[in-house]
């Protein structure tokens, strides 16, 4: 054998790999401002501008679903009596999208730019 230590660390690495696999995370799908979201508890995203100042308290009663410990609960349109709650942590600009026109040989040449606005949201808690 001209590796021993390679099977011993795949061994390990593949059987670290198989208990990270087997925990489940309570999460669940959210339509904000128009968007589907996958959305899970203490973690935060970035959605499309929404009202409100730092800091205050949302709700988004529009889940799609929810996934409890693969237990899973599909709503048609939305699961009934569940809600994600979530605090604002800030309003953000996206990164700048840079618009460049041209027709060649004409001179016509037109560069815009544009940056659109987001909202920092914390998940606090699904139900």
């Amino acid at each position: 054998m001209l590796f021993p230590n390679f099977y011993n660390t795949f061994a390990i690495r593949f059987s670290v790999g198989i208990s990270t696999l087997n925990k489940k995370e309570m999460y669940a799908i959210v339509e904000i401002a128009g968007t589907q979201v996958k959305v899970e508890k203490d973690k935060y995203y970035y959605t499309p501008l929404l009202e409100g100042k730092d800091g205050d308290k949302v709700e988004f009663d529009h889940v799609l679903l929810v996934d409890n410990d693969g237990k899973v609960k599909v709503g048609s349109p939305s699961v009934k009596g569940s809600k994600v709650t979530g605090k604002i942590l800030g309003h953000v600009k996206d990164d700048k999208v840079v618009v460049f026109k041209k027709k060649r040989r004409k001179g016509y040449k037109v560069k815009n730019g544009h940056r659109q606005q987001l909202t920092k949201v914390l998940i606090e808690d699904i139900k």
